[in-house]
């Protein structure tokens, strides 16, 4: 039942920003789109200024994707609880996005610029 799941490369070039710092700009994007969803970007661990990401307790499972690792945000104005999440070791449907990240947009802009 993973017909439902697509990743693709996202076309163009992304940024995600948050507290007012750009925390990573990429060009090697994907796109996971999951039925009626709507798309999320996931950007690759290298264009992702990783000291503003700290490891979070916080972990959930979901069907068809497997387990995932949060993330907060630390910014000069405070700290975005559990912004940020990745598949470290995702199920077969989603392998092409192990290791890379994908951003609340309700926390964060992720934009194509």
């Amino acid at each position: 039942m993973t017909d439902h799941i697509k990743i693709r490369p996202a076309t163009g070039n992304w940024t995600v920003r948050a507290g007012g710092a750009v925390l990573g700009e990429s060009t090697d994007a994907l796109e996971l789109i999951e039925g009626d969803y709507t798309p999320v970007i996931y950007f690759p661990p290298g264009d992702i200024a990783m000291a503003f990401l700290e490891a979070s307790d916080t972990t959930s499972t979901y069907p068809y994707k497997g387990a995932a690792r949060f993330y907060s945000i630390i910014t000069k104005s405070g700290v975005i609880k559990d912004a940020v999440w990745s598949y470290e070791d995702p199920s077969p449907a989603i392998a092409a996005l192990k290791g890379y990240l994908a951003f609340y947009t309700s926390k964060v802009a992720v934009e194509q610029v």
